[in-house]
């Protein structure tokens, strides 16, 4: 038979592991609010029951189980709802990094309004309308002077504050998103440095995993990735996760670099190299992971970096791409052929006294590149309202030519694809309108399945403080029981020890 002593160390088992799954309870308790957090669950395991298979085992009725103990400490994870939710969480901040810098965009346009570009050329077309009218009156030259003026300052102030926003989202790029991302990568791999000491002891380093976890969701905000284990070796339990390998990966899941390489315990630092068109305009060329550089036509990761870049701009067969940079094109290009159509008609025309007017109505320079920028009344002009060429031929009272001049703004253009400068500029907004309404769309939806995955995730790993509270009682009633049946033993102890002898004295 067993020893008289067995029931002692049943009972003692018994009394650590519902201890220790006491402990357990109220650290999921302890953390319920602390983000990143994944519950934990003791892992109940039978000690070895006696006696053990042998030829000499001795002859009893059966095993006779010897009592319990703690086998591990565990998270309650699933991968799989780990890599859908990192899946979605980069579409959705690629999404909503554009609806911002769109939104930006929107803002800067101010269109449709009173004070966007569109009601400022119109005031200056009607002033041209109303000069026609009465090309003698000195006020009515001086308001078109003066919203000519106002046409020329719109173009600036909207070119410069496109201009100021690109700065900005480079900014971004470079102090936020690239240091970021390589602040990410260092911990990451310091963390699998520290697990990588560790497991092989035997240890389960759940506190390690969720701060490498929390870190692995932001950098996959950032950039597409794969995550992978790679076991740590050594005596490494059964529950240890292992030393996670990151891997960038484009659109299509292809691998492109490796960010955290377990094997060698390092990081691929990042890096962003930009170029410059033929006119000088920036732009991102290429991104590089240590000695691994990616064109930026073949980055094509969903995240924040690429959605900045994307609204920035990049260089792609020698021209710029991009949000930002294609409506500074065309604002540049509009801003050239509406300088250049009312210069034709200006020079053709006849001033206030009569004489061939031969200036220009507006200097926008010679490149169409920075137009929008440097678009102002030409240096004769300016202040000079009489050198309108309201005649068309130089007689007194005849407005034909600022009529002609009014009429240039609403006139086809070659240059412009056969529309007209107002048409070209309506269908600039409404590109503008239909790619943010796209941009916040794809937020919406691509936010909504993020949430969808977090919550799915979090009814999985999260601290239930119901679950908790009921585990703490049953925990407690198996504490109790433990330490009553220890005392039932004791008095069967005591019995044998001091009590038995004493019959018959």
């Amino acid at each position: 038979m067993g020893s008289t002593f067995a029931g002692l160390e049943i009972a003692r088992s018994a009394l650590f592991a519902q201890q220790t799954a006491l402990y357990t309870t109220s650290n999921n308790i302890a953390n319920a609010n602390t983000e990143g957090y994944t519950r934990q669950r003791v892992n109940f395991e039978q000690i070895s029951p006696y006696p053990a298979a042998g030829r000499n085992r001795p002859q009893v009725v059966g095993q006779q189980g010897t009592g319990v103990e703690a086998g591990s400490i565990e998270r309650i994870r699933n991968s799989y709802l780990d890599a859908q939710y990192r899946s979605q969480t980069g579409t959705a901040s690629f999404w909503n990094t554009k609806s911002e810098a769109l939104s930006r965009m929107e803002g800067i346009m101010n269109e449709p309004s009173d004070s966007g570009l569109s009601a400022v050329m119109d005031d200056f077309w009607s002033a041209l309308q109303d000069l026609s009218a009465t090309p003698e009156e000195s006020g009515a030259r001086s308001v078109a002077l003066q919203k000519g003026q106002a046409v020329a300052d719109t173009f600036n102030y909207i070119s410069s504050s496109l201009s100021n926003v690109r700065g900005d989202l480079q900014d971004q790029i470079d102090n936020v998103s690239v240091k970021s991302i390589n602040s990410y990568l260092n911990q990451i791999n310091e963390l699998n440095k520290q697990i990588a000491k560790m497991e092989p002891h035997g240890m389960v380093t759940n506190d390690l995993y969720d701060k490498r976890d929390v870190l692995i969701d932001e950098l996959s905000s950032m950039v597409n990735i794969k995550v992978e284990y790679q076991e740590s070796g050594g005596m490494a339990p059964t529950a240890a996760q292992g030393i996670a390998k990151i891997t960038l990966v484009d659109e299509e899941g292809a691998p492109q670099a490796v960010l955290v390489d377990p094997d060698t315990k390092t990081y691929q630092e990042m890096s962003v190299q930009y170029g410059q068109d033929e006119n000088g305009m920036e732009g991102v060329q290429s991104i590089t992971f240590g000695d691994t550089e990616i064109p930026v036509e073949e980055f094509t990761s969903k995240g924040e970096l690429k959605g900045l870049i994307d609204s920035y701009g990049y260089l792609e067969d020698g021209a710029i791409k991009g949000t930002y940079p294609e409506m500074m094109q065309n604002l540049d290009k509009m801003a050239f052929n509406f300088a250049k159509a009312l210069n034709a008609v200006q020079q053709t025309g006849y001033t206030k006294d009569g004489s061939l007017s031969g200036i220009d109505f507006f200097d926008a320079g010679d490149s169409v590149y920075g137009a929008a920028a440097n678009i102002s009344l030409s240096a004769e002009i300016e202040g000079n309202p009489d050198l309108i060429a309201a005649s068309a031929d130089g007689t007194s009272g005849n407005g034909d030519n600022a009529k002609k001049l009014a009429e240039a703004m609403r006139s086809p253009l070659e240059e412009l694809g056969g529309t007209s400068i107002s048409s070209f500029y309506e269908g600039m907004i409404g590109t503008l309108g239909v790619n943010a309404q796209e941009a916040n769309r794809q937020a919406a939806n691509s936010t909504s399945l993020v949430d969808q995955a977090d919550l799915q995730r979090q009814s999985v790993s999260s601290v239930s403080l119901d679950e908790e509270m009921t585990n703490m009682i049953k925990f407690q009633h198996a504490y109790n029981a433990a330490a009553r049946s220890m005392t039932a033993v004791d008095e069967m102890l005591d019995t044998i020890i001091n009590n038995m002898g004493l019959v018959g004295r």
